[in-house]
């Protein structure tokens, strides 16, 4: 049976995808600071992406269904990578620049870093938990996440996540460092996790508590 991505689903991470952005696009904006000309031709891209992303999810052509994948680890890569040099620019800016003088914008933008890491993550567990988003296994198994109602049979018939499942996945890893219902089986999700709990332990005990250091001055 070939899964099919549901309209709604899609909505959600699509909207998602555009959430993550503008986030990445707010988040450099710092102490006056202008993104750098390559940083906005990435967020072109990404948005190019994004939008190509849309037309040619639910396609099933062999041909088609590569390029989709292509097009999908393309933009999640851009993202992570922008994502994580978004974090050291801030960080950059606060300890060798000196470059800002308030702690309402670090907080602003180290809540803007830590929302892309979420909406990111969830996206790549989406896409490499076949069947995912573009329904391309990345190895030999079937999937990578086991979800309590995967185990609930009779209780669930025919359940699937869904977008929103891997979002939740996403967000109690950023804040818990570890998921709260839902075991990772590969070692690909496990390094995916890992690095997504590196990158919140980095925003939120580098960025957010030197931002409270400075309003208290």
């Amino acid at each position: 049976m070939i899964h099919r991505i549901g309209k709604k689903e899609l909505i959600q991470a699509q909207a998602a995808l555009f959430v993550a952005i503008a986030l990445q696009l707010f988040s450099r904006h710092i102490g006056g600071e202008q993104l750098p000309g390559s940083q906005y031709i990435i967020i072109l891209t990404e948005v190019t992406l994004a939008v190509l992303l849309g037309f040619t999810a639910n396609m099933h052509q062999a041909r088609t269904k590569g390029i989709h994948h292509a097009f999908a680890v393309a933009l999640l890569a851009l993202i992570s990578v922008a994502n994580i040099s978004g974090l050291i620019f801030v960080l950059h800016s606060l300890i060798i620049d000196h470059a800002i003088s308030g702690g309402e914008q670090l907080l602003v933008s180290a809540i803007a870093i830590f929302m892309t890491n979420i909406i990111v993550y969830a996206l790549w567990y989406w896409e490499i938990d076949s069947p995912g988003l573009t329904r391309t296994r990345w190895s030999k198994h079937d999937k990578d996440f086991q979800f309590t109602q995967q185990d609930m049979t009779d209780e669930f018939p025919g359940w699937r996540p869904e977008f929103s499942d891997y979002l939740y996945v996403s967000i109690t890893n950023a804040v818990n460092f570890a998921p709260a219902d839902t075991r990772p089986l590969t070692r690909q999700v496990k390094l995916l996790m890992a690095s997504q709990a590196l990158i919140s332990v980095f925003t939120l005990a580098l960025v957010i508590a030197r931002s409270v250091s400075i309003l208290g001055t």
